[in-house]
């Protein structure tokens, strides 16, 4: 299959599970987790999220809507995520196992009303790092591509030694991992204009994925897949920073062995960029074939024309078809 004559996938797109909601509420530590939420979103978020989520919740739940919406938009396939909402690190280990157990069975269950249009990712509790492997086993078993993980969990970031049998486990079976951030530790200094959302997601992302940099990670593992939503947020447009401080100090370049920016061509980051010029340099930075269409589906901070915003970048046409749908087609080709 040529990158012009592949579909057109979107890698971006969400999946509410009301009974994942269900298992959690009431529970220690639930309240907490919402309150925090709350403080780090300001009221005045809170007042457009609620209603703009209870409007497309039939586009997040139903299978029918959501392959009407693709249609509409000109998608093929998408590769479906929980939303981050369902990742609830505040969990016991008791809880954090029948939640991920549920958020992959029911996204399987999902997708396999259309499987010819619709693949999945599961869920891992990063709190409770020795669940990972077996979470990431469980969502395989249940035929999805891979799982989807937030930026860090309480008290532990990407780098942390703790995940290294995941990163492993992942690599060693070809595992998607969507890197897609939930909160932003800068709690109550972005609490209004939405900026929790705007300023908080990109710069979670590029936390994350300087921690997978500099830790070394990619180096140990080569092979991993990961894809970073949002454009890999401030990180791919701005590692010249990184760069020379791989190369100045000796402290920021002991635990990669390569600059910083090399590892760009060793992820892969979706188009959600909002911005033509931006994903211009994304894709000359990562390269053509590290770029991935992804619409943020159905969320307002999404695009609802995802093609469209593609073609707004003009790039080249092997360019252009291999971001809308070459490049994840071969990654998700069932071998």
């Amino acid at each position: 299959m040529t990158a012009v004559s592949a579909p057109t996938v979107d890698v971006h797109a969400h999946l509410l599970l009301p009974e994942a909601d269900a298992l959690v509420a009431g529970l220690p530590g639930h309240a907490g987790a919402r309150e925090l939420d709350a403080r780090r979103n300001g009221p005045a978020a809170l007042a457009v999220s609620g209603p703009m989520v209870r409007e497309r919740i039939p586009r997040l739940t139903d299978v029918t809507v959501r392959l009407a919406a693709m249609d509409a938009q000109g998608v093929d396939v998408q590769l479906v995520s929980p939303s981050p909402s369902h990742y609830h690190y505040w969990a016991d280990r008791d809880t954090a196992e029948k939640l991920y157990r549920l958020a992959n069975e029911a996204t399987a269950a999902h997708c396999a009303a259309a499987p010819e249009r619709l693949r999945g990712l599961g869920l891992v509790p990063l709190q409770h790092p020795e669940q990972a492997v077996p979470a990431l086993d469980h969502a395989l078993e249940q035929g999805l591509a891979g799982v989807e993980i937030s930026s860090h969990a309480p008290g532990r970031e990407l780098s942390d030694p703790a995940y290294e049998p995941f990163w492993a486990r992942a690599e060693e079976t070809g595992a998607l991992v969507f890197l897609h951030p939930f909160g932003c530790t800068l709690d109550e200094r972005l609490d209004q204009w939405y900026l929790s959302n705007t300023v908080g997601q990109p710069t979670e992302n590029a936390v994350a994925l300087s921690h997978l940099i500099f830790s070394g990670a990619l180096d140990r593992h080569p092979r991993l897949k990961v894809i970073a939503a949002h454009g890999g947020g401030y990180l791919p447009t701005h590692l010249g920073r990184s760069d020379h401080a791989w190369s100045a100090r000796s402290d920021a370049g002991a635990g990669c062995a390569h600059p910083p920016s090399s590892y760009l061509k060793r992820l892969y980051f979706d188009s959600l960029v909002h911005d033509p010029h931006v994903l211009r340099e994304l894709v000359r930075v990562a390269g053509p074939d590290r770029v991935l269409l992804g619409s943020d589906f159905p969320f307002d901070m999404g695009t609802e024309d995802p093609v469209g915003a593609l073609r707004a970048a003009r790039l080249s046409d092997a360019d252009f078809h291999a971001v809308r749908g070459g490049n994840a087609a071969t990654l998700l080709r069932k071998d």
